[in-house]
């Protein structure tokens, strides 16, 4: 997307200049409605491609200017009978905003809404005159036909909630919609003209009633998605020329500084260059506890700084940040439709004319058939059946009502956004409706173990004296020995010399350093050679590791070369077996063993690991519980290493020394073995195994773009611990949507059964059928928003 000089959004398309209009149309909040929108855009010339978003009321046109300007959009929208409330021409001088979700609605006090309450007060006092009070005179006669008060006030209850009814049925119409508008409007049009004035004022004020509840509902259903766009904030603190002036958060650019106060939010992403605070993350990552940002760290847009003063440098612009890519990305996966949505779409395309047939049916062949009336036993009650041309027509106008899929075309994607929503506000990137729908349905987890089970991050666990030195010295001997080394591995040791206060400057007579390639590192120490390395490192200088002769030294003790080994069988005190008790039992932990000595003498032992993350274990017991039988993990480290991390955190098989294309491999065993397969991993090198399972999840993808890009899913955070949540989340969707579906079914099915009975009246169709299972649908959507991660 590309904007043109005047701001306005402009896309290029085979050398031809394209502009995109976005705007909010709040009254199209179901797929009928979307429909009839895209088939009076597409009779505008020069459009070229139209989004639909009912959830969002919102709508994205991408049109030719040279052939139609965004006023012809407008009015093509409104042609179809719905309001725009934001836009404007594309030729005008001012850009046109980008809509991401329709403005709340005054339903209640819209004019729609005050027509309707003046209708319900006529029908009111109209039903009081025609069958409480005494009296109902005639006040006018039409076409030689007596008007009573009760039914001049029906006729004014017609018009006053009817009429939008019918303007709407006329455009359905006119688009050659067959939806719940068109049926509705016509049901009530017929049922007036033939003076069935009750009946037609009935429907026209239970159906604008349902009407309002339905908008309600929606405008509810979309509350969540304005609520985290609200978490961007609308303007930021900028210094420029040594000033700190405050301007819209879309006008400051990449490397300019942002200056964030206690209690503000964080404008944009960018790096902390001065300062120091903690800052809640929880509207990006979902992670409650606010994280501690200094110098050099990296922060996000719209998280809060809690406490102190931060300077951060700029790196992304307003609508490339994270929270803006969250938000897209939000927006964007309601347009991927779950199987069930495809289902019920398909399924409404033939229900709709099959019960309007019917409907037609039941009004015309009963009187046509039934010559005398008769009775049958339905349930223990005597249903009578007449010819009566009346009583047939009232029961087609039902059926007509019943007709209406609204509540059973909704039910799906109002469960979607309600969980996509709420995982986005607890830290979990849903990319589209299908892929949450299919994370519910997993047999099986498979999870990678560096940077998902561990932390990725190598961390010294272990040291150990050998000699006549203290594990203070060991650890100084090697950092010093690896302050040249670029591994990761000599990363860790320094890094621990340094946390613990040990100074491995003190050793600065270092020469002669060289890396051993797959063995560790030697050089001289104050004029001696020392080594650091693998136990075979130490194994090629001549020591024999299961009869190391330890030897004491004022109390200390220190393993000796093969000069002053023992025999084969050692019986002596200072002899102990290094490979099979010590060496064994810390790699069998999982552990990477280091060695430091000289040529002549072990110094000691420095253990290695990729530390576990503490809410592995409880992540992994938490999916058994909630049903995930097989959790799996992958990884290309060694079979003990492998071992030892599976034991630790509890899962149920691993496969070790994988290499990428290997995990593929891994992951089409288990979807072989086990069935549909979701694979956890960091987004970069497990890349081919995420594409590969039916669900790509990836970790701590905050700032992250490709993860954000690669993964179905992406946990904003470093949190495994959101993987329960996730799944729990998605079973949870499932069974909404299905309850929805199968409930709006069931109820439409068993008001069809009862109306040729004459067991469902027009009132009872309108209440249960259409506005009770909008209601119900929609409000069962919404408990997901109530699902949160274990704390």
């Amino acid at each position: 997307m590309m904007t043109d000089d005047e701001g306005s959004p402009e896309r290029a398309s085979d050398g031809r200049r394209e502009l995109t209009a976005e705007l909010a149309v709040p009254e199209m909040d179901c797929p009928s409605c979307a429909k009839k929108v895209d088939k009076s855009l597409t009779r505008v010339d020069g459009v070229v491609d139209a989004t639909l978003q009912p959830t969002t009321g919102r709508v994205e046109v991408v049109y030719d200017p040279g052939r139609t300007g965004e006023a012809d959009v407008v009015a093509a929208i409104e042609n179809a009978g719905y309001e725009v409330v934001d836009g404007g021409d594309a030729d005008d001088s001012e850009a046109s905003g980008g809509v991401d979700v329709a403005p709340p609605s005054e339903v209640w006090t819209s004019s729609r809404a005050i027509k309707t309450w003046i209708g319900a007060v006529l029908l009111t006092l109209g039903l009081a005159f025609e069958f409480v009070f005494a009296w109902n005179p005639v006040v006018a006669t039409v076409l030689e036909q007596p008007l009573t008060l009760a039914d001049t006030l029906f006729l004014g209850a017609i018009v006053a909630a009817g009429v939008p009814v019918v303007r709407s049925g006329y455009y359905s119409a006119k688009n050659l919609s067959l939806d719940i508008d068109l049926l509705m409007g016509f049901a009530i049009v017929a049922a007036a003209a033939i003076g069935y004035f009750v009946e037609a004022a009935t429907l026209a004020v239970l159906f604008s009633i349902a009407e309002l509840l339905e908008d309600y509902a929606m405008d509810r259903a979309r509350d969540s998605l304005r609520e985290l766009m609200e978490l961007s904030p609308d303007e930021a603190t900028v210094r420029r020329d040594g000033a700190e002036v405050t301007v819209p958060a879309d006008d400051v650019a990449g490397g300019e500084t942002v200056i964030a106060r206690p209690g503000e939010k964080i404008p944009l992403d960018g790096t902390v260059i001065e300062g120091e605070s903690a800052v809640d993350e929880s509207p990006i990552t979902g992670e409650s506890v606010p994280v501690d940002k200094t110098v050099g760290e990296e922060v996000y847009a719209g998280s809060i700084n809690a406490e102190g003063y931060l300077e951060v440098e700029v790196t992304s612009t307003a609508g490339d940040s994270t929270l803006a890519r969250i938000i897209e990305m939000v927006q964007g996966a309601q347009q991927k439709q779950t199987e069930k949505e495809q289902f019920v779409d398909r399924f409404a395309g033939y229900y709709t004319p099959v019960v309007v047939v019917l409907a037609i049916l039941t009004a015309v062949l009963p009187p046509l058939l039934i010559a005398d009336p008769f009775s049958v036993s339905v349930g223990g009650y005597a249903v009578t059946f007449t010819g009566d041309w009346g009583t047939w027509f009232v029961r087609g106008l039902t059926l007509l009502v019943i007709a209406c899929p609204c509540a059973f075309v909704i039910s799906t994607p109002v469960s979607v956004v309600s969980g996509i929503t709420s995982a986005a506000k607890n830290g979990v990137l849903v990319k589209g409706g299908n892929h949450l729908e299919a994370m519910g349905d997993i047999d099986a987890v498979a999870l990678d173990k560096t940077g998902t089970l561990t932390r990725g991050e190598l961390a010294v666990t272990d040291v150990v004296s050998l000699g006549s030195i203290t594990e203070n010295e060991v650890l100084g001997h090697a950092a010093a020995l690896e302050r040249r080394s670029e591994h990761p591995i000599a990363a860790a040791i320094r890094d621990h010399a340094d946390d613990v206060g040990v100074d491995s400057d003190a050793l600065d007579d270092l020469a002669d350093f060289e890396s051993l390639t797959g063995k560790g590192v030697r050089a001289d120490l104050n004029g001696t050679t020392h080594y650091a390395g693998k136990p075979a490192l130490f194994e090629d200088l001549g020591f024999d590791l299961s009869h190391a002769h330890v030897k004491t030294d004022g109390g200390a003790t220190a393993a000796s070369t093969s000069e002053t080994r023992p025999p084969e069988h050692c019986e002596r005190e200072d002899c102990t077996d290094l490979r099979d008790e010590t060496i064994s039992r810390l790699q069998n932990e999982g552990k990477t063993v280091i060695l430091v000595g000289t040529e002549d003498e072990l110094l000691g032992i420095v253990a290695i690991a990729d530390e576990v993350r503490p809410d592995a274990r409880r992540a992994v017991e938490r999916l058994h519980e909630l049903g995930v039988e097989n959790v799996v993990m992958l990884t290309g480290d060694n079979e003990g290493t492998a071992r030892a991390i599976a034991e630790q955190v509890g899962v149920d098989d691993y496969r070790a020394g994988l290499l990428p294309d290997e995990k593929v491999d891994a992951v089409e065993n288990l979807q072989a073995e086990y069935g549909e397969v979701a694979m956890v991993g960091d987004g970069i090198n497990d890349a081919p195994a995420l594409a590969t399972a039916e669900v790509g999840i990836a970790m701590g993808a905050a700032g992250t773009d490709t993860a954000l890009e690669t993964a179905d899913i992406a946990l904003m955070g470093d949190d495994i611990g959101k993987l329960p949540y996730l799944y729990s989340l998605s079973h949870a969707a499932n069974g909404v949507i299905r309850q929805n579906i199968w409930t709006s079914l069931g109820v439409k099915a068993l008001l069809a059964l009862g109306v040729p009975l004459g067991l469902v009246s027009v009132a009872v169709a309108v209440v249960v059928g259409d506005m009770g299972m909008s209601l119900g649908v929609t409000g069962n959507a919404m408990r997901l928003s109530r699902i949160a991660p274990d704390r």
